[in-house]
């Protein structure tokens, strides 16, 4: 007989609020879809830097007839510094392989590496990228030891470190997932100000009701009960529909953020489950607590 009740004053406040739950439960699905996105978007950078931190490697391109570098004086790099430069690179205790790439492989792995952009491709012609030492390290982090054995010895045009690379790309992919997260918090706060009127507005509806509990000796747990369960089955309505919008994120969104950039690596959905669930138990905590500590606030007890 309690649980009916409940029941019943749970669809009572539900229906008589139906505009200000309507309200909430689509601000609740936006702003758990926006943190669950955030969240996708995180887990995908994480996934990509783990996959390409260990692929690093350390680029010595040397000197052509085309480098622009007045070091390099308009000249190939000669055959006895290049065996020379690469009998050092070996030698140090960081490096774990150097292997030499002429400029017929450098442009066949250019092209296999954009193949997705054909027009990057054929903007560049073969023999625009030079010969070069590409160096793997031991610990990408120990890059720094073989950049300054190889800057400004003869015959080196210029030393790129792919991480330093990587990792301004990655700093604008965070970027991304922290405004997803920022506009989140945002929609958090409103959905938390809407619930404390949706909840005040029920209170204010059954104070009869309210009041004859009261008075027959009713619990305030059992009082404030279907107030918070109609906050906490708006946010799980709202967090069903974040749910899909999490799933269209993942595919219309990650994945093709994942292959336009070519980060290797696409989140699988497991990961996916785990964030969404993650969302949707977010969502009806959230609204639960608001309806809470705004009981205890505005619903005299």
């Amino acid at each position: 007989m309690r649980a009916q009740f409940v029941m019943q004053e749970i669809w009572i406040g539900l229906r008589r609020n139906l505009t200000m739950t309507i309200s909430l439960v689509i601000t609740v699905a936006i702003a758990m879809a926006l943190f669950g996105t955030g969240l996708l978007i995180k887990a995908q950078v994480d996934s990509s830097k783990s996959f390409w931190y260990d692929k690093i490697e350390v680029s010595i391109f040397l000197c052509a007839k085309a480098s622009s570098n007045p070091h390099c004086n308009k000249t190939d790099i000669s055959q006895a510094d290049r065996q020379q430069l690469k009998a050092e690179l070996e030698k140090l205790p960081e490096v774990a392989e150097v292997k030499y790439e002429n400029k017929t492989e450098a442009w066949n792995r250019f092209k296999n590496r954009f193949s997705n952009s054909p027009g990057f491709v054929q903007a560049t012609r073969e023999g625009d990228i030079p010969d070069s030492f590409r160096v793997r390290l031991k610990d990408p982090q120990q890059y720094l030891k073989v950049e300054q054995a190889a800057k400004g010895r003869a015959g080196v045009d210029q030393v790129i470190n792919e991480r330093e690379i990587l990792k301004k790309f990655f700093n604008i992919l965070g970027g991304l997932q922290w405004a997803a997260l920022l506009i989140a918090l945002i929609q958090v706060i409103a959905a938390v100000l809407l619930v404390g009127n949706t909840v005040r507005l029920s209170a204010f509806n059954r104070r009869r009701e309210t009041g004859i509990m009261r008075l027959v000796g009713a619990s305030n747990t059992y009082i404030q009960l279907p107030f918070i369960l109609e906050g906490a089955i708006a946010g799980l309505i709202g967090g069903f529909f974040a749910a899909i919008l999490l799933v269209i994120s993942k595919v219309m969104l990650v994945d093709e953020l994942a292959g336009d950039l070519q980060l290797a690596t696409q989140l699988g959905w497991g990961k996916v489950i785990l964030i969404t669930l993650a969302s949707v138990c977010f969502g009806v905590l959230l609204c639960a607590v608001a309806s809470f500590l705004t009981l205890r606030r505005y619903l005299k007890i």
